[in-house]
Order: C-alpha cells, then sequence, then structure tokens
C-alpha cells in the first residue's frame, strides 16, 4: 500500500529549483520508497543505496562516476552518511553541472548536517521525513486509537495484526541499537543506551533533569547528555524547549522530553495493545507525545515551546510566529477540564488564541473563547 506523503510536493519543487535536496529522518521511515516514487518522474535516474557494496564501489572514484553519467538528469543517494567524503564531490561537480540534480537521502544529521553545511552551502534544501502522521493516513481507515497504539512508522502501523506490530517494532529497537549507532560510527555501549531509552519512555513528556537519570544509570551526567543528543539526532526523542521570552516570572527552564513516535513508546514500556495502553497509568503522557508530534509536524513554521513557572502555571505548546502566539493544552480526557494554571498562563504569554486538544468527536466552545479541538480537525486549521 502506498500513502501518499504531505513532503512530497516540497521535495519535488526543491528539486526543480536547486541542485542538491536532502530527504533525512529515522531509519525505516518510508525515505527510499518516497524517493523511488519521485524518481519515476525524471527521464534517467541512476539509484544508489550505500549500504550495497556493488553501490558504494561505484563511487570509489565519484567524480569519474559522475562524469561519466552527465547524460542522467538524476542522482539519487540513499544512506549518504556512509560516504562522508562525498560531499566535497558533489560541491565541485553541481557547481560546473547546474542542470543536473541530487536527490540525497539520510537516517542521521551528525555527519550529514556538518559535511553538509560545509561544503553546500547554498547548494541544498533538507526536508525531514517524519513517520507517517496522522493526517496522511486518516483516509486509510486507520483509526486514531489504532495510530496512537503502534505510532507512525510504515511497517508497524499497516501491519494490522498487533502481534506482528509490536514485534517489528521490538526487532526496529534491536536493529537501531546493535547495527545503526554503530553504522553511524557511534562508540557507545548499547546495553545503557537501550537503559536510557526506556528510562526515557517512562519520563516521557516530563522535564528533563540530567542528574538523575545519571544517578539511576550510574553513570556520569556528561555520558548521559551524550546519549541524549545521539538519540535526538537520531530522530528518536523530541526535546522541546520552555518559553521564556520577556516574561518576569520563575520559569521551569528545563526542556521537556518525549519519545517521538508513540508506537516506539509503547513498545519500550511493553504496551501491547490498545486495553493496555488506555488503563495504563502513562496513557496521558502518550496521549501527550502523539499531539505534540502531529502537531510541530503540520505547522513546521511556527516556532514550538511548553511553558511553566514555578508557581504551577503551565501550557503544553506554545506556538509562535510573528506576534502570533497559539496557547495550547492537551487533554486524553473525553470531558477536558483546565486548571487556573492554564488561566494564569494564557495571560502571562498573551496567547491570541487558546485550544484544548483532546480525543473529542466534534469542535466546541470551552469558555472565555478557549475552544475544543478533535486533533484532526486542529491539524486542518489556518492558524
Amino acid at each position: 500500500m502506498l500513502i501518499k506523503r504531505r513532503i512530497t510536493k516540497k521535495i519535488i519543487e526543491s528539486i526543480d529549483f536547486i541542485s542538491v535536496t536532502a530527504i533525512i529522518g529515522p531509519r525505516q521511515v518510508g525515505k527510499t520508497t518516497l524517493a523511488k516514487q519521485i524518481k519515476s518522474k525524471f527521464k534517467k535516474v541512476k539509484y544508489l543505496d550505500l549500504e550495497k557494496k556493488t553501490d558504494l564501489d561505484l563511487l570509489s572514484d565519484a567524480e569519474y562516476y559522475f562524469n561519466l553519467n552527465k547524460d542522467v538528469n538524476l542522482f539519487c543517494i540513499d544512506e549518504i552518511q556512509l560516504k562522508p567524503n562525498l560531499f566535497s564531490v558533489l560541491r565541485s561537480f553541481v557547481d560546473e553541472n547546474k542542470e543536473i540534480r541530487f536527490l540525497i537521502l539520510g537516517s542521521a544529521t551528525p555527519e550529514l548536517l556538518r559535511q553538509t553545511s560545509q561544503t553546500l552551502a547554498g547548494r541544498i534544501f533538507y526536508n525531514t521525513l517524519n513517520p507517517f502522521q496522522y493526517l496522511e493516513i486518516v483516509d486509510e481507515k486507520t483509526s486514531l486509537n489504532e495510530y496512537h497504539l503502534k505510532g507512525g512508522f510504515p511497517k508497524s502501523i499497516l501491519t494490522k495484526n498487533d502481534v506482528n506490530s509490536f514485534l517489528w517494532r521490538e526487532n526496529f529497537i534491536t536493529t537501531f541499537l546493535e547495527k545503526d549507532l554503530l553504522m553511524f560510527g557511534f562508540n557507545l555501549s548499547s546495553t545503557t543506551i537501550h537503559r536510557l531509552w526506556i528510562m526515557l519512555a517512562h519520563i516521557n513528556g516530563q522535564v528533563l533533569k540530567y542528574n538523575s537519570l545519571s544517578k539511576s544509570l550510574g553513570i556520569d551526567a556528561k555520558t548521559v547528555k551524550k546519549y541524549i543528543a545521539i538519540l535526538n539526532q537520531t530522530f528518536m526523542i523530541r526535546i522541546l524547549e520552555p518559553y521564556h521570552i520577556n516574561i518576569k516570572k520563575r520559569l521551569i527552564k528545563s526542556p521537556k522530553i518525549f519519545i517521538k513516535d508513540t508506537g516506539i513508546l509503547h513498545c519500550l514500556l511493553r504496551i501491547k495493545n490498545f486495553e493496555e495502553l488506555y488503563s495504563n497509568p502513562y496513557f496521558g503522557s502518550s496521549w501527550e507525545s502523539l499531539i505534540v508530534e502531529n502537531i510541530i509536524n503540520q505547522f513546521n513554521d511556527w516556532e514550538c515551546f511548553y511553558y511553566r513557572t514555578i508557581a504551577g502555571a503551565e501550557l503544553d505548546l506554545v506556538l509562535v510566529k510573528g506576534l502570533k502566539i497559539i496557547a495550547i493544552e492537551i487533554k486524553s480526557s473525553l470531558s477536558p477540564k483546565l486548571s487556573r494554571g492554564f488561566w494564569t498562563a494564557i495571560k502571562d504569554v498573551k496567547a491570541t488564541k487558546s485550544y484544548i486538544i483532546a480525543p473529542v468527536k466534534e469542535i466546541y466552545p470551552y469558555k472565555n473563547d478557549v475552544m475544543v479541538y478533535p486533533l484532526e480537525e486542529f491539524l486542518k486549521l489556518d492558524l
């Protein structure tokens, strides 16, 4: 089953406009599938998967290979971080052959972003492909509950059987820890980072406290920070920064941390079906992850934060663009209620609009111009 990704048009426009277009994102998220759909729109394409030794060998003298194939319209290079010295070759080649386009795919940001920022500045556009967002699969007869449980990785959500979906996510985690991190060049303890990842699942949606994690794991805080940075750079977690611009109050200034994909979150927590999820004390934080990730990816031209004061005023999400400030409270209840801290917080941040996102069936007003929205309808708004 092929599901159209909402980023497709943007990528095609990027290829038309600039020499190098990058699609980055986690492993198994569908970058290769998307690239193969896009390349079908070009007359002559060379597709190289650098995980295949035969394809990697073709680029042993990359400059010669590209010059040998100047009749190609589009070079598509998958897992490009496996050959970081390729970027300098690309720079000189695209400068001399401005009509030829490159589509490069990468599963981790560190080398990819560092190398390209040094060598391809002004010649490359980046596009991040995330697991399926809800609007991408809502027409595929996938319920919100199923999406919540399994997350958005294609082979997890498109597997109708809960058991097989869970097994796929287990295998994904194992492969990521034992193979992918080594392939990306990270020298670390897979056992320790696995323990950390599970620990982060248990504090999902909470303020990040490095010292507490350090004590629990029995490793120094510097190592904890390094491992969390790796999980962030490989798209497994989201670090949400606090909002504190021009607010003269005592604020929580540490970031909040989320497991980006709820299917991976539930696998780490050993939650195997929706009945187990709904009755689990982590249901609320899991729902928050789902909403945060969908909103941030849908409204990706907005800056996103959370807000919390020492006194307890709090907003789950603050979206900022210019003079517009959107306050969002996320509730997992079918009958959401707001605390006094919410009303204080929307005054603190000077919110221009305020919303509650909850698993309700329809839009309705709460009070004082605050609206309650189901996720699907909120994602369709023109903020």
